[in-house]
């Protein structure tokens, strides 16, 4: 538990001193995707196939922080830094960084009480390794979504003060 709300104070931080590529309507947007998206996965591996699990395996308070907090700010922090630009070679890269990243903070997620808050059932490190960069994936494309959305919506209304 220690680890969980420690990592929800740094990420946090960490997430509104360093992310200032994204505008406050899509930090809302990412933030609210996020939950949802993990809520909606979670409630299918964690509740009803018992693969993982945030501090204990019935619906607890204590976990509330774990999702709701905790994973809004990194996926914050790996858009922020995405390099959209570039080759498919350095994306790859950027990806492939960010998973061993993911997958070292989980291993230690692990930890025993007090300091760990994460639990497996048939749930691996091999599991995340594979559903990892599909998540982050998924993520990109609703950043390029909600991105788009925003840029048509300022063609809009400059076209519109004309």
């Amino acid at each position: 538990m220690i680890l969980l709300y420690g990592s929800v104070i740094v990420f946090n931080f960490l997430a509104f001193k360093l992310v200032k590529r994204l505008s406050g309507n899509m930090i809302l947007h990412i933030w609210i995707f996020t939950c949802c998206f993990q809520v909606f996965f979670d409630t299918f591996i964690d509740l009803k196939y018992h693969g993982y699990w945030f501090v204990s395996q019935e619906i607890d308070w204590s976990a509330f922080p774990g999702y709701t907090l905790l994973i809004p700010p990194v996926n914050l922090l790996f858009l922020n830094w995405f390099p959209f630009n570039t080759s498919v070679v350095k994306r790859i890269a950027y990806i492939a960084v960010w998973e061993v990243i993911l997958l070292c903070y989980e291993f230690i997620t692990l930890l025993p009480d007090p300091w760990g808050f994460f639990r497996y059932g048939w749930w691996s490190l091999t599991h995340s390794a594979l559903i990892n960069p599909l998540l982050l994936l998924i993520l990109l494309g609703y950043y390029k979504l909600v991105n788009k959305l925003e840029t048509k919506l300022i063609h809009k209304q400059s076209a519109h003060l004309r």
